[in-house]
């Protein structure tokens, strides 16, 4: 008999009446996906997969200190339990004292659900999604384009059981769609994504309408050479911005001096105004549309994540709060050593400035600049400046007196997202959007179009 015959929560249990540890902490995560995928306006693979993580974490109070160990493995069989539980026994004794070490979390009501079995995702939760695809494909067709793409829908229910009585159960579901839109003869490519819960949401048709002008937006081709241009950057693009500025925000490294929000000292940023315009930066567990695991997941620690930490509560948080460097991310350690308020990472993310204007809208309003479609391969140059590096792609158009006129070649640009925040001078309205460059590891963001004046498109890119 498998370990996967047992629910999740028999699991925890078990591992926990197992340990020998002076502290235990058992997360089981059971992960089912399906997926579709298609090329040339025919759908090609589609697939389901299940599978379950445990996760072990023991603690060892010794002389100078409490130490930790921290073993996780998938396909546990019932015979590999115990052995799973005593390789992290041992990883702790051969550690020396965990600098993070917390008194585990206690106090925490139980979640209601804890012995229920996980919640799962099938191919049934494409079932209307499907069909009005295929009704794209033919339009596609009809209009002489094709459509290439991906669906992906995962559902985690992670089981969270400590040696202090914690008994929490979230169950996240993700789901994530990236179209691409290609002229028959390769020279014009659009890019549109859409994250959600369940794909109910989400309309084919209308992805399909906005790649088509897209693509026709790429009939005419214009040179630019590097440059300041006045750009919008749309939703995803702040997304994959803000999403690394906020993976970049620890108060500990900023404390000793390593990141843009450092101070000399030893002192941070945290109360300097970041934005003339009124910028609230937030992540909420209950945000709707956004929901995520109302406390601490830790499978493992770092300087901003703490295992002692699992099952913390995470309340709503303001990181900038009207333009003001309002939190940076801590665990409970390194709260201590800094001063600053707990904050723990949350798993979504929202930029909100009470902009009322549609991208579209902001498009009209411009005299002359550029639209992107979204960023990729960006990679962090100066961890000081927060200055990154990155490719525009699938689609830079040219705005002049209020409309796309043509599209332009793609760049290299070198932007810090901290300085771009103090130089924007306008946020639209606030939407639900695809991370592009980081929608592997975050999904949940809400953002708005960003207006820049000079975004610094530092070389030609001949990318497509």
């Amino acid at each position: 008999m498998t370990a996967r015959t047992h629910k999740p929560h028999e699991i925890v249990e078990r591992a926990l009446e197992l340990s020998r540890a002076d502290g235990c902490v058992v997360i089981a995560d059971e992960t089912s996906t399906a997926n579709l995928r298609w090329a040339g306006n025919a759908l090609t693979t589609n697939g389901v997969t299940r599978g379950r993580t445990l996760t072990v974490v023991a603690t060892v109070e010794g002389r100078e200190g409490t130490a930790s160990g921290v073993v996780s493995r998938s396909a546990v069989t019932a015979d590999e339990l115990e052995p799973l539980v005593r390789a992290a026994e041992a990883a702790a004794r051969d550690a020396g004292p965990a600098e993070d070490a917390q008194p585990l979390v206690t106090g925490v009501p139980a979640s209601a659900g804890f012995a229920e079995p996980p919640a799962e995702t099938s191919s049934e939760v494409f079932a209307a999604f499907a069909p009005a695809l295929g009704e794209s494909f033919a339009r596609a067709r009809a209009g002489g384009r094709e459509l290439y793409g991906f669906a992906s829908h995962e559902m985690v229910s992670s089981y969270l059981g400590t040696s202090t009585g914690l008994r929490l159960r979230h169950d996240q579901p993700t789901g994530t769609l990236e179209m691409n839109a290609k002229s028959p003869d390769r020279t014009r490519s659009a890019w549109a994504g859409r994250a959600t819960r369940d794909f109910r949401d989400v309309d084919p048709a209308a992805l399909d309408a906005e790649l088509a002008q897209r693509l026709a937006w790429a009939q005419r081709r214009v040179e630019l050479p590097a440059g300041r241009y006045e750009t919008l950057l749309p939703p995803t693009a702040v997304a994959d911005l803000l999403i690394y500025q906020l993976w970049s925000s620890g108060a500990r490294d900023a404390a000793e001096g390593r990141t843009v929000f450092s101070k000399p000292g030893g002192a941070t940023r945290v109360g300097e105004k970041l934005s003339r315009l009124p910028l609230t930066l937030r992540s909420d567990p209950a945000e709707p549309g956004l929901e995520a695991a109302p406390f601490v997941l830790a499978h493992a620690s770092g300087d901003d994540a703490s295992v002692f930490d699992n099952g913390l509560p995470l309340p709503a948080t303001e990181w900038i709060s009207d333009g003001v460097l309002n939190r940076l991310v801590t665990t409970r350690h390194s709260a201590g050593l800094t001063g600053l308020p707990v904050a723990p990472a949350i798993d979504n993310l929202v930029l909100d400035a009470g902009g009322t204007r549609s991208l579209e809208e902001m498009v009209a309003a411009t005299g002359r600049g550029l639209l992107l479609t979204c960023l990729w391969y960006i990679r962090e140059v100066d961890p000081a400046t927060l200055l990154l590096t990155g490719l525009t792609r699938d689609g830079v158009y040219l705005v002049e007196g209020g409309e796309v006129v043509g599209e332009v070649n793609n760049f290299r640009f070198n932007e810090s997202p901290v300085d771009l925040l103090s130089r924007a001078t306008e946020a639209g309205r606030t939407e639900r959007t695809l991370p592009r460059e980081w929608g592997d590891w975050f999904t949940r963001a809400a953002m708005p179009p960003l207006r820049v004046p000079d975004f610094n498109m530092s070389s030609v890119s001949k990318g497509v």
